[in-house]
């Protein structure tokens, strides 16, 4: 089963901030999402909320799975140190 990605609007233009070696890795990571998904229950970010979470080095892949339509829908991608300060 794959999944095809989809970006949150404003995190295009986030994205153009990123440093270029660590947008290499991050763009990695999130085309091995599509086809390998990580286990849901150790991804689940804690709370009351339905995002899950991904590590890439210092950086940290914040998005939703929505299993009906088969699409994961990335929401912020960001430095550690800030990445959860304003989740939407």
């Amino acid at each position: 089963m794959t999944y095809a990605i989809k970006f949150r609007p404003a995190l295009l233009k986030n994205l153009r901030t990123l440093p270029k070696k660590e947008l290499i890795r991050i763009k990695s990571k999130i085309d091995s999402l599509t086809e390998n998904l990580p286990d849901q229950a150790t991804t689940k970010m804690k709370g009351n909320n339905k995002f899950h979470k991904i590590r890439v080095g210092n950086y940290r892949i914040i998005y939703e799975i929505h299993n009906d339509t088969l699409v994961i829908l990335v929401v912020k991608i960001g430095h550690r140190k800030d990445i959860y300060k304003h989740l939407p």
